[in-house]
């Protein structure tokens, strides 16, 4: 299952990760983050142990947000070492969320 992030763990899970993190930035009410989360929580479980994939709700973790200049919903991002690598707005099918981790 995939993590959730808050601003609580952000650095400890994401930041401090020796693994690659995805995380999906995402609400409730928004269609594309629905049709997007089945594809999310299966790569949490496939990619276990190899990255860490993590969802961040962008009405509970407005800060977050901002911080990261999410506009629109589902953004994806990948951290490698703590360090932002690829970004990627809107939703895509299972094998071009996975090529992110490339």
């Amino acid at each position: 299952m995939a993590l959730t992030i808050t601003k609580e763990n952000f650095d400890e899970v994401v930041l401090k990760s020796e693994l690659p993190v995805l995380v999906d930035f995402w609400a409730t009410w928004c269609g594309p983050c629905k049709m997007l989360t089945p594809i999310i929580e299966e790569l949490a479980t496939e990619l276990e142990g190899k990255a860490v994939v993590g969802k961040i709700n962008v009405d509970e973790q407005g800060e977050l947000a901002m911080k990261f200049g999410v506009m629109s919903i589902p953004t994806l991002m990948v951290f490698k070492n703590g360090e932002l690598v690829k970004k990627s707005v809107g939703f895509m099918p299972k094998a071009q969320v996975l090529s992110l981790l490339d």
